[in-house]
């Protein structure tokens, strides 16, 4: 042998696996190779043999790798022999070596342990360096494409550095799982993150989530995935608490708290949540953080990390000025006691009339930036000041793209300026809100008044504008409103001509526009905001007064298009705004063809039916409830230019030959022969209507779950069903979401509901249950838990102490419609009080017990309430108190107050028609809805 200190000495590892398997097709028992050469080794081909023997250089081995340098330069028997026997996973240790002699590695989280084990056995202190540096990277990476690590991987990671006593390895898996933790989640490995990982996640402070609601379903969904370990385990009940102890219960949505009320494990979390919200509903925006002393404050800031990519409060109508401008502030403890004053200071400006004046010092607040927020989501925040959240995000969130703010009638066109002045990056806007119920179109008017002058009854007079247009607004936009591409308004009755024509100046970038409900709008102003916003490829404007200008605006000429798409398609049509329309609702399209249709109630035929069918076969939505004569063998029409001969089979073939729909409703015709003529179009249906005139008999509904095996919403009316025909239909349909059964005949009872429907969100008995007994209600709580609609009409049997069942059973329920239900109001109504988040609540004919001021009541104790109906029937004293036109603290969200009369049934008729006018016959309705400006009273005759 040479000496020890020649660089060319060499030593023979010669290489087995001692739990390899080898296959077949390996022929090969030997191979000889050189680290001379390492960084050309074919990995693959060395891999093939069962043995490979390594000539490595001596000196190298001993500088680098603990083990060797023992082995070879010590006292043992191998230090003196040029030839050592080594037992590992083949392919680990040539990476080992690889490492050793400064080859490349690729560490993935496949190899990390087993590379890591090597390095600990081998003393490899080089590739230990490498594996550190590879996990922190990817730990603390910001970038979202270096997710490298799998969920299941990350587990085996951990408890590898647990087993290992490996504290950096366990502080960077808890880190990794807390800056990823809305992946985290999400994955089907979950609930198989040991218990230490997931406590020490959610104690770290790069936790990131988009809301405290997504942290808290994620902690009760492995809690109860867990309980029966956590229960056998050595860890006490106090240690399980700790994980609960985390979430900032103040912080939580107002829906999701009370809905959690109902759930046994975390009842009373929940109602120390509901507790907590509404104390901070209660006080002022200076005395929020007064009310709170010299205690920490920390359970009052909102997660934001510099992970952040989207905050979401909505539903949250406790977040105050106050809580957004502390969660957007440095936390640390010195400067939280500092910053109180500055506060205090800046808060109290907003107790002021006028709050539009209000800014942020950013030398008074030193707010930080998050730059990766991106999308913010503030809808139903009710205490939350518009003018300080705007001034928050132009501070804080530099980078901001998207912005929703439902449901929050203070949200006015000023605001939506001042949004776009601020954060000039923003691009997607939604100010929705409830649709007004009075739609023209459909009700007959007796009288109708306005609060104010600022927005008539009836429309504005149409006018063209001209690039001398200009008015005065409180903000100069200039070309900051050019990145909106998507604008959302639905619902918003107070947005009128002048508001639209000014910022279509602007948005030349616009590419959707949702302005369904706009009822405010002249047919002239969308059409010459569609002249003006030549990249619009999505219009709503169902509930509009969109028509002939506005088709002629969609249909003139555009030079905007390119001539290659002209050359393609014919200049008549793609130069045109309507042949680049992806939506247009009246329907849907995409690329030119349709995805959506909706020609419901028309008297289409089913042969002009079909041929737009053929022409799309990307049809995903049809709704053709309504239809007489789409099934007609006949065209009796005056001037019809198609055949008397189409069958409605074509259509419906055609449909099973050439589409793949999402979502069906039809109506007249409907059949068991219909339905096996859609069965291919009808395979991934999610979701189903059949109405009036359709007819599926109990055959074809026992059938529908094999044919329709996703669908997730079902809505039947007069219908034939059975007790067989429901149970089968919950037990095949795990997905199912809504359940509408309305009108229907047949047999059924309470055995069809005493199944669990776990999936359940939504549930419609509308004359289907008249047997419905307080008994069965409690039953149908304990089946369907997680129920957030609930809809019945006519269960005469339900007396008062429903109200208690309904609202022990379902305090999360955000829309209650009780009509025609026995006694249920007869004493009044407090129990459903209890549904704190209701923010839909119908009332009619439940008995004469409801209170004089149950609306001014119900707009104090349900915040989220937006809409009210009720029938004067049922008032103790005859009539309602309503809230007052101008003061909004006595009605929160309300946005519709809908208030039926029926016609007197006290006359001289004699016994003989007692029965017939015992059964209240309605008379008007009158109609309360508020918009950002003022309040529009109105009587129509309809059953509103």
């Amino acid at each position: 042998m040479a000496s020890s200190s020649d660089d060319d000495e060499f030593v023979i590892l010669v290489c087995t696996d001692p739990n390899n398997q080898i296959g077949a097709d390996i022929s090969n028992e030997e191979i000889v190779i050189s680290t001379t050469d390492i960084s050309h080794w074919d990995f693959p081909s060395i891999l093939s043999f069962q043995t490979f023997k390594i000539q490595a250089h001596r000196n190298r081995l001993i500088e680098e790798s603990s083990y060797f340098r023992g082995l070879l330069s010590g006292s043992f028997s191998e230090s003196c022999s040029d030839c050592i026997s080594i037992e590992w996973q083949l392919e680990t240790f040539l990476n080992v070596l690889r490492c050793m002699f400064r080859c490349p590695l690729d560490i993935t989280s496949r190899n990390f342990i087993p590379l890591f084990e090597a390095a600990l056995y081998f003393g490899v202190e080089m590739l230990l360096l490498q594996l550190k540096s590879w996990f922190s990277e990817v730990s603390l990476s910001k970038d979202p494409g270096l997710l490298k690590i799998q969920l299941d991987d990350l587990i085996r990671i951990w408890n590898f550095g647990l087993e290992h006593a490996n504290g950096f390895v366990q502080e960077l898996c808890a880190s990794y799982l807390a800056r990823n933790f809305m992946w985290t989640m999400s994955s089907n490995f979950f609930e198989d993150v040991p218990y230490d990982l997931l406590l020490l996640c959610i104690k770290h402070p790069h936790l990131t989530v988009d809301s405290e609601k997504h942290l808290s379903d994620a902690l009760f969904i492995w809690l109860d995935s867990n309980t029966k370990q956590l229960e056998g385990s050595s860890k006490t009940e106090n240690e399980f608490s700790d994980i609960l102890k985390q979430i900032r219960i103040s912080l939580l949505p107002l829906w999701f708290a009370s809905g959690k009320r109902s759930s046994g494990c975390f009842s009373e979390l929940a109602n120390e949540s509901v507790n907590s919200i509404f104390r901070l509903m209660k006080v002022t925006t200076t005395g929020s953080i007064n009310a709170l002393g010299d205690s920490d404050l920390s359970h009052l800031r909102i997660r934001l990390t510099e992970y952040s990519k989207r905050m979401d409060l909505s539903g949250c109508p406790q977040i105050t000025p106050m809580i957004l401008l502390l969660s957007l502030l440095p936390n640390t403890h010195s400067f939280a006691l500092a910053l109180r004053k500055s506060i205090k200071e800046a808060v109290s400006n907003l107790e002021q009339a006028d709050g539009s004046k209000y800014q942020i010092s950013q030398g008074l607040l030193p707010t930080l930036s998050f730059e990766a927020v991106q999308e913010v989501d503030i809808s139903g925040c009710l205490k939350l000041h518009l003018e300080v959240a705007i001034e928050c995000f132009s501070k804080s969130f530099p980078c901001l793209r998207k912005v929703k703010a439902a449901y929050l009638l203070n949200f006015r066109t000023t605001t939506l300026y001042k949004l776009v002045q601020k954060c000039p990056l923003v691009s997607e806007v939604d100010i929705t809100i409830d649709m007004n119920p009075l739609i023209s179109s459909q009700v007959s008017v007796i009288s109708s008044t306005s609060s104010s002058p600022v927005i008539p009854l009836a429309p504005n007079r149409p006018y063209i504008v001209d690039h001398s247009f200009s008015m005065t607004y409180p903000y100069h936009l200039g070309p900051s409103l050019a990145n909106i591409t998507k604008l959302t308004m639905e619902g918003r009755s107070d947005v009128c001509d002048s508001d639209v024509q000014y910022f279509s100046k602007f948005c030349v970038s616009l590419c959707y526009l949702n302005l369904k409900g706009c009822i405010s709008l002249t047919d002239v102003c969308i059409a010459n905001l569609i002249r003006r916003c030549t990249k619009l490829h999505s219009i709503l404007v169902c509930h509009t007064s969109f028509g002939m200008n506005s088709i002629l605006a969609l249909c003139t000429a555009s030079r905007s298009f390119s001539n290659s798409l002209t050359a393609k398609f014919g200049k008549m049509h793609l130069d045109s705004l309507a042949s680049n329309l992806q939506l247009l609702h009246m329907g849907g399209c995409k690329c030119s063809l349709l995805e959506m249709l909706d020609v419901s109630n028309t008297m289409i035929s089913g042969a002009a039916l079909n041929l737009v069918v053929r022409a799309n076969p990307g049809l995903k939505c049809l709704n053709a409830r309504g239809c007489k004569n789409l099934f007609w063998t006949e065209n009796k029409t005056k001037g019809a230019k198609f055949s008397s001969s189409y069958s409605c089979g074509e259509l419906l073939t055609d449909l099973g030959k050439t589409c793949r729909l999402e979502e069906i409703a039809l109506g007249w015709g409907f059949s068991y022969f219909s339905l096996q003529d859609l069965k291919p179009a009808i395979l991934s249906l999610r979701a189903m209507t059949v109405g009036l005139g359709g007819t599926l008999p109990e055959d074809a509904l026992i059938l529908l779950p094999t044919i329709c095996p996703l669908l997730e919403s079902l809505v039947l009316y007069f219908q034939v069903i059975s007790d067989c025909t429901i149970i089968n239909m919950i037990t095949s349909l795990r997905q199912l979401r809504t359940l509408s059964l309305c009108y229907c005949l047949g047999d059924i009872s309470i055995s069809s509901f005493n199944l669990s429907m776990p999936s359940l969100r939504k549930l419609r008995l509308e004359r289907v249950t008249p047997w419905m007994t307080n008994n069965d209600l409690v039953l149908l709580t304990q089946n369907c838990t997680k129920l957030v609609e609930l809809a019945l009409l006519g269960c005469k049997l339900l007396n008062s102490d429903a109200q208690c069942i309904i609202s022990r059973g379902w305090p999360g329920l955000i829309s209650i419609h009780l009509e025609d239900c026995g006694e249920l109001t007869k004493k009044g109504i407090s129990s459903l009080f209890n549904c704190t988040a209701l923010e839909d609540l119908l009332l009619r004919h439940n008995g004469p017990g409801v209170q004089r001021n149950f609306i001014l009541d119900a707009a104090l104790k349900l915040p989220m309430l937006r809409q009210v109906s009720l029938d004067l029937c049922d008032a103790s004293e005859g009539d309602f108190d309503l809230p007052d036109d101008e003061d909004e603290s006595d009605r929160y969200s309300l946005r519709s107050v809908k208030i039926a009369r029926c016609k007197s049934g006290r006359c001289n008729a004699g016994s003989h028609f007692a029965e017939v006018l015992a059964k209240p016959a309605h008379r008007e309705t009158l109609v309360l809805v508020w918009n950002s400006r003022n309040l529009v009273r109105t009587v129509v005759k309809e059953r509103l």
